[in-house]
């Protein structure tokens, strides 16, 4: 814990946590280490077990300088004992999955969460013979009725992708220690900048750091972060033996996204609660959900538990699918692509149908409580750091295309 400047605001730790100047040459900006091996002593082991915390680096699969200085960052950030970093989001969630549950265990996982984790969860996990229970994760409720003897992790996401929907973390840890579950939040949308979900009881959280961390859309990584012991038995077992560890370079890139992360923030923030205003005050938009406003069902505990309320937004109109076809035609500024947390704006059309048939695989009370947030569809708008003026000129000669 002696790299967390704890005295310092996020700023100061965004810009010099884990990077003093480097010792040899005095450079004052992080070493690019690509060697995927190191020079090792004659009695060094072949094995991981062998693998402490004050092993010299060995092999890049296991540890390397410029991954181990991106892993100190993000403890920082966050204020975590450890941190490993994945080559993807994907890679991290599936590691914390992979090192928490076995055959004969239980998860409760919210219903609504990022498409490829529900994918993972219904396919993957329930063929290890892992019972996956879902449930609207803001009915604190439904998530106590859910809970069992054999529940070993309860895995949440707030704010929701793509509903923007939240969830009470400190209530959530509270009801899964009961049974001696361990939380997992995938903090993605809120960021550190946002949320400390540790901080709030969580045992994990989970970044995909192509998102906001990382911030230009041009590097691939993931993370987890925990207790010191829950994340080294997690990098020997998952991480080692499954490979899904980041590039050097990659991890390069999203070290000096993250000086600039507190500053991106604060604009993608005030970006998108004007974008959302504008779009709340439109004649041919039918809703819009975004944190920030008070028109969202949990604007209370998104005060409460949400230092920034982030980029993202979601809006529907009357038009449906017609509609993304017109925008996607119209808009020149804002990209029709997916992703996330970019510099640059980005929208992406999500049919309810679909996501529910292909994804979420809801029927019944969860399917209306979905359908309750994005209607037949919804725009996810992912609010960057252009000018707000040109972002809502942009929209609005857009928007105008529709019938």
């Amino acid at each position: 814990m002696k790299d967390i400047p704890s005295a310092h605001g996020i700023q100061t730790t965004a810009v010099h946590a884990a990077e003093p100047p480097d010792p040899v040459t005095y450079a004052s900006s992080p070493n690019l280490v690509m060697s995927t091996t190191f020079v090792a002593d004659a009695d060094a082991t072949f094995s991981v077990e062998g693998l402490a915390d004050d092993s010299p680096y060995f092999y890049t699969r296991w540890g390397n300088p410029t991954i181990d200085q991106l892993e100190r960052k993000l403890r920082a950030l966050e204020q975590a004992e450890g941190c490993i970093a994945f080559a993807s989001g994907m890679a991290a969630v599936t590691a914390v999955f992979l090192s928490s549950l076995e055959a004969g265990d239980h998860v409760v996982l919210s219903d609504v969460t990022y498409a490829a984790t529900a994918e993972l969860a219904g396919d993957l996990l329930t063929g290890f013979g892992i019972k996956v229970t879902k449930v609207d994760a803001s009915d604190l409720t439904a998530v106590e009725a859910a809970m069992t003897d054999r529940t070993k992790l309860v895995y949440i996401e707030t704010p929701c992708n793509p509903l923007l929907r939240l969830t009470d973390i400190q209530a959530i840890a509270g009801i899964a220690h009961r049974v001696n579950a361990k939380l997992a939040v995938d903090s993605t949308f809120a960021t550190p900048v946002a949320t400390r979900p540790i901080a709030l009881g969580a045992d994990y959280v989970v970044h995909s750091l192509t998102k906001y961390i990382g911030g230009h859309g041009d590097a691939l990584g993931g993370a987890v972060l925990g207790s010191a012991g829950d994340l080294a038995q997690m990098r020997k077992r998952v991480a080692i033996r499954t490979g899904g560890v980041i590039s050097p370079f990659n991890a390069w890139l999203i070290l000096r996204g993250i000086a600039t992360l507190p500053i991106r923030m604060k604009m993608h923030e005030q970006n998108a609660l004007q974008v959302a205003r504008f779009l709340e005050e439109h004649p041919k938009v039918t809703r819009v959900v975004y944190p920030g406003l008070p028109s969202h069902p949990q604007f209370d505990l998104a005060r409460r538990q949400m230092a920034c309320f982030s980029g993202m937004l979601t809006f529907q109109t009357a038009a449906g699918p017609g509609a993304a076809r017109i925008l996607a035609g119209k808009l020149r500024v804002i990209h029709n692509a997916v992703s996330l947390g970019h510099h640059r704006s980005l929208i992406f059309y999500l049919p309810t149908d679909d996501m529910l048939a292909n994804s979420f695989h809801l029927e019944g009370a969860q399917a209306q409580a979905y359908r309750r947030y994005a209607g037949d569809g919804i725009f996810r708008l992912s609010v960057g750091i252009e000018d707000a003026e040109d972002l809502i000129a942009d929209l609005e000669q857009a928007l105008a295309g529709l019938p």
